[in-house]
């Protein structure tokens, strides 16, 4: 997935200001793909040279105001093309993962700690999600768009409920090693 295709997605959505957006990255889609604030404005400022999105008029004099963003046909038509577009899954990196590995050859000292922490993180990451699912999906709440949307949230919960087993059941196997 790259930036721009998360911008153009987001501002086709609801065309915002750069400052909108970055909040709406913080609240949605920075949730599976993160951004800085420098790196969503440096964004803008390429997809509007390249014809993609353009500043919405303003009635009152620039200078001080927000600009406000729209997607152009151009830039729908790239995110039509991007989203049909092939594309393979991409290994998992994870320096936890690593770093369990190192511990097999170096010793675990601290690691469990971590792993305590991480299963606390991903617990509290999956019980944000789970009060998103109920507030913003409903029982009938089905049409298309909120299908798809519903469907990208499913997969976080998926992931964070993937981890809380797997935190759980590394947790069981530490306490099943000998102590040093």
């Amino acid at each position: 997935m790259s930036l721009p295709h998360a911008i153009l997605t987001a501002l086709l959505e609801k065309p915002s200001s750069g400052l909108e957006l970055t909040r709406r990255f913080d609240r949605s889609i920075g949730y599976f793909w993160s951004a800085t604030h420098q790196q969503i404005y440096r964004e803008l400022g390429k997809l509007e040279a390249d014809g993609l999105i353009r500043t919405l008029p303003s009635e009152q004099p620039a200078r001080g105001q927000k600009k406000s963003y729209e997607v152009l046909p151009a830039g729908r038509a790239e995110l039509a093309r991007w989203t049909a577009a092939s594309q393979d899954p991409r290994p998992h990196r994870d320096s936890l993962l690593l770093r369990l590995r190192a511990a097999a050859v170096v010793g675990t000292e601290g690691i469990e700690a971590d792993l305590r922490r991480h299963l606390d993180l991903h617990r509290e990451q999956l019980d944000e999600y789970r009060r998103i699912e109920e507030r913003d999906f409903p029982p009938g709440k089905d049409g298309p768009e909120d299908r798809l949307r519903h469907l990208v949230l499913r997969a976080g919960i998926d992931l964070e409920t993937f981890w809380t087993q797997w935190l759980t059941h590394a947790l069981e196997e530490f306490s099943e090693l000998p102590r040093a």
